[in-house]
């Protein structure tokens, strides 16, 4: 393959998705001589519909780190259920060591209520409606993580139902953002 068209297939690969560098840390090591510096980057990859990664990367230089993180996000990507395409399916939370995030789905035209890294991983996998919330650490590592791990723990009335032998209809029959299940089994009632 010549190299012009290696670097079109890039491209052409890097336009498909979105990269949002979270946070870039300098690092230090202490040798005989002196200290030697390197730099850390955490990167969030996503394709805005439903697809998402997060990568680390280290390196001497900021580019090559930036570099290693963005390829180490593409390998580590998830697929995530979205509701109508721009929130969540249900509230859930996810943990990762002293970091703690709340996930809660939004009703359109909310926007994304969250703070710093988690923004960056809502904005790439392409939600648009959620309010969420960061418990503990406010490390960019921990929040990433314990974001992603919350994500991976949502599930798709369509799992649900096939799980359950039930239709998907049986599954979301009741199920209105922001009326509390005492409204909805006074609705149900009266039906």
């Amino acid at each position: 393959m010549a190299r012009g068209e290696q670097q079109q297939r890039d491209r052409g690969e890097d336009s498909e998705f979105t990269e949002r560098l979270v946070g870039i840390n300098r690092v230090a090591k202490v040798v005989k001589g002196g200290r030697r510096f390197g730099f850390a980057a955490l990167v969030i990859v996503g394709d805005g519909k439903g697809r998402v990664g997060h990568g680390h990367g280290k390196a001497r230089e900021v580019p090559e780190a930036i570099k290693k993180a963005t390829e180490a996000a593409k390998r580590n990507m998830i697929r995530v259920p979205l509701r109508e395409g721009r929130t969540l399916h249900h509230d859930v939370h996810g943990k990762h060591g002293a970091g703690k995030v709340f996930l809660r789905a939004a009703p359109q035209g909310t926007g994304i209520i969250a703070g710093g890294p988690m923004r960056a991983v809502f904005e790439a996998v392409g939600i648009q409606d959620i309010v969420a919330k960061a418990i503990g650490s406010n490390n960019p590592y921990s929040m990433v993580n314990a974001t992603f791990e919350a994500l991976k723990n949502m599930q798709s009335p369509r799992h649900i139902a096939s799980r359950r032998n039930k239709k998907v209809s049986d599954i979301v029959s009741g199920r209105e953002i922001g009326k509390s299940q005492v409204e909805i089994d006074a609705v149900a009632a009266e039906e």
